[in-house]
């Protein structure tokens, strides 16, 4: 393949340097400590709920509203995505990656510093949904600005286990809050945590917001943007333009995989120890512990997906991914509605497969040209995500009041839609220009 700019010759068989290896540790350290400040909300839904809403409102509708706020979020994504990969990529890709942690870390530490419903009313749950919709413009341009980052950083033969390591990264933000919350419960009562305890997590992800942007203060601009400025190449028309006239068969693929990393991430990990305390009466100390672990393994599964892709290919991991995804979770939920007994190692096995997010943004980082990667990628992932995330608590929260295995239901069928999107990567790959633009 002819090097198109945005790539050098001498990077085809570039190996992983220690200055890749710093690229990837600074950007998925960051990453996580992000991640951590998005997530943490969920880990304290039903607290915030009782919080932030009027105590004779019923318990579902509550929670339905609760998850709503969740869901703004993820709503918020697309438009703070897509702009801040407009910018991307016509100014460059760090100073975006600078934007996304400013904008996360100053909401998540005014959450933890905000009146409840009892002292402010009305007002205490419209402030909480300002501070989730800023929380996810920076998110929406964070996850894709990484995967860009650091996968034009390395060779095209490295993309796999570059998304991995980035990925198990990001991952990394969702234990460290599962293990802040367990920490939480384990230390304080239910009547301390609900006085004051659920304050100190958020208050921890704006420190460790802070702590990102100093970090990320050692990154430098990627090659390939360096090198399309340079040589004058960046893109001719607003990126995002080009993206839908030219390049919507790469946004569907790009959109189903990650609406199968919506429901490995929302449903099988943040949801589940919720949904099993409500369903079981799991003690919730043993819920989140038993998240932490299948967690643990999710980035053991991050990084075995993306090597093996680097290997064999994305189709066939996609695939094979999506089917342990399915029949590990369909196992593991419908047993322990009867019998707890296995929790911790079934659960393990569920978060193995999870490890499906390793191999998701490789399929999509490699699907747009480099003038327009950020854009394509931040607009196919934010946007799945805006649709797919944010309902699918409040639908799974819904259907499962007539169907306890409403989850595993939802899982399966998405799982299925993966293995379709495989299919698409295996057969028409060259039309999806997998490879172009990436050294």
């Amino acid at each position: 393949m002819n090097a198109e700019p945005g790539t050098t010759s001498t990077q085809h068989n570039k190996k992983l340097t220690k200055s890749d290896a710093k690229t990837l540790s600074l950007s998925a350290l960051g990453g996580a400590l992000e991640f951590y400040d998005f997530v943490i909300f969920v880990y304290f839904a039903n607290v915030v709920g009782s919080l932030f809403f009027p105590s004779e409102m019923p318990e579902w509708m509550r929670q339905v509203q609760t998850y709503g706020i969740f869901a703004a979020g993820y709503l918020a994504r697309p438009l703070g995505g897509i702009i801040m990969a407009h910018f991307g990529d016509l100014l460059g890709r760090k100073r975006m990656f600078m934007l996304s942690i400013f904008l996360m870390a100053v909401p998540t530490m005014a959450i933890g510093l905000m009146p409840t419903y009892a002292s402010i009313g009305l007002a205490a749950p419209l402030l909480l949904l300002l501070c989730r919709v800023l929380q996810g413009a920076a998110i929406g341009g964070e996850a894709p600005g990484a995967w860009v980052f650091v996968t034009e950083h390395v060779s095209k033969h490295r993309i796999g286990v570059a998304c991995g390591t980035l990925s198990a990264g990001l991952v990394a933000g969702i234990l460290i809050g599962s293990l802040v919350a367990t920490g939480i419960h384990a230390t304080f009562t239910a009547q301390q945590v609900h006085a004051y305890g659920w304050r100190i997590p958020f208050l921890l992800g704006g420190v460790f917001g802070f702590v990102t942007m100093y970090l990320r203060r050692w990154l430098h601009e990627t090659p390939i943007f360096k090198e399309m400025q340079s040589h004058k190449t960046l893109a001719e028309e607003m990126p995002i333009k080009s993206v839908i006239k030219n390049h919507l068969p790469s946004v569907f693929v790009s959109m189903a995989v990650t609406w199968v990393l919506t429901a490995a991430i929302v449903v099988t990990i943040l949801m589940t120890p919720s949904l099993l305390q409500n369903l079981i009466d799991l003690d919730p100390t043993t819920a989140l512990e038993a998240n932490s672990l299948a967690i643990i393994f999710i980035l053991i599964g991050c990084i075995v997906s993306g090597s093996l892709a680097d290997r064999f290919g994305n189709g066939p991991i996609m695939a094979i991914f999506s089917i342990g995804l399915a029949a590990s979770f369909w196992a593991f939920y419908s047993t322990m509605l009867q019998d707890t007994t296995y929790l911790f190692p079934m659960y393990a096995v569920v978060g193995f497969f999870v490890g499906i997010v390793g191999v998701v943004p490789a399929i999509a980082v490699k699907s747009f040209p480099a003038a327009i990667r950020f854009s394509g990628l931040s607009f196919s992932y934010n946007v799945a995500y805006a649709i797919f995330g944010g309902m699918t608590p409040m639908l799974v929260s819904t259907m499962i009041a007539n169907d306890p295995m409403s989850p595993v239901y939802y899982v399966a069928g998405v799982s299925a839609v993966g293995v379709i999107a495989s299919l698409a990567v295996i057969c028409f790959s060259p039309k999806l220009d997998l490879t172009a633009g990436i050294a």
